[in-house]
């Protein structure tokens, strides 16, 4: 390889790494010679395998001093050209730094959510959209890439725990801050109407240490898995039912049919990418980014039944379109 070497930065969480694909694609698919590296915190490593833009993940060890130490070496060693950080963070930040790049680019001090991460940055971009996947794609275009690639090449995951044979509705009931999520008695009355209208049962996906939650709700399947088991529990369902949250933004990036249940968040940032989800929001939600630790008041105004039609609905128009094309 004799093109540049790139190093594209966003550590974590799920929903936000999947945001970013689009942009490291298109770094990688603008410089196609370059070797491009991915620093991602472990937890998150599974969503970047097999990745064809990707030559190389990093995984960021932060449990100990020298871990920390190994990683700076091994950054240093790689001598990058470019680092983009597209997490906007002072710990992203540091680690763009840490690699000792010739050039740094990230956001606008404006744009970012700790803005002494811009003070680390050569490049600092306004940028004009107002979905993330897209700010992210002008990012990239900031740092180079001439050709942008709308492209979610995420792993087949791997089967874990059980799940029904027919067809089934997937949610992922956490989120992570409390004001985000639906209320957990809400999936219960949905997933009667499921069964008894539709005959499709709803499963509940969620890791290990969420079984005493997601017993709670009658009527539910239970879907206990790590990262693969939800990224093959998600490409198995008929539909997707999902909150602000990396799981929906899973589903979304996979061309699931489903529904996004939002509130506080706007979707018009942080809704599902691609349009083939509904997006249900209550008329009375106010926009806020405050991590509040219980339910906003505007999920609770959408009700299992404005869900259970839309759904309905979703389902219905996909199949009509299936049997279109037949």
């Amino acid at each position: 390889m004799t093109g540049p070497r790139i190093l594209a930065i966003r550590l974590g969480a799920m929903g936000d790494i999947i945001h970013t694909l689009p942009a490291v694609a298109s770094l990688k698919h603008s410089f196609p010679r370059s070797k491009l590296c991915w620093i991602v915190e472990p937890r998150w490593a599974p969503l970047l395998e097999g990745n064809p833009f990707i030559d190389e993940v990093i995984i960021l060890e932060r449990g100990s001093v020298r871990g920390i130490w190994e990683t700076r070496k091994r950054l240093r060693r790689e001598r990058f050209d470019l680092a983009v950080d597209f997490q906007g963070l002072v710990k992203s930040a540091l680690v763009a730094t840490a690699a000792w790049p010739e050039k740094i680019v990230g956001y606008h001090p404006s744009e970012v959510r700790e803005k002494w991460a811009a003070l680390f940055y050569s490049t600092k971009v306004r940028t004009q959209s107002a979905h993330v996947v897209d700010r992210h794609l002008e990012l990239a275009a900031a740092a180079g890439a001439a050709s942008l690639v709308k492209s979610f090449p995420l792993p087949e995951g791997k089967p874990e725990g059980r799940l029904p044979e027919g067809r089934f509705v997937l949610a992922s009931p956490l989120a992570g801050w409390a004001g985000k999520q639906w209320p957990l008695e809400y999936y219960g009355r949905l997933a009667r109407l499921l069964q008894k209208e539709l005959d499709l049962p709803l499963v509940l996906n969620g890791p290990p240490d969420s079984r005493p939650v997601l017993a709670e709700v009658a009527g539910a399947i239970p879907h206990l898995s790590s990262l693969p088991g939800l990224i093959d529990a998600t490409r198995r369902a008929a539909a997707v039912v999902g909150v602000d949250s990396g799981p929906m933004h899973l589903a979304a990036a996979l061309g699931k049919p489903g529904v996004a249940i939002l509130g506080p968040t706007d979707p018009a940032r942080n809704g599902p990418y691609g349009g083939t989800m509904k997006v249900l929001r209550s008329a009375n939600a106010r926009t806020t980014y405050k991590r509040r630790t219980v339910i906003e008041g505007s999920m609770r105004e959408i009700s299992p039944e404005m869900v259970f039609e839309a759904l309905a609905g979703e389902l219905t128009s996909r199949r009509s379109s299936a049997g279109n094309h037949l």
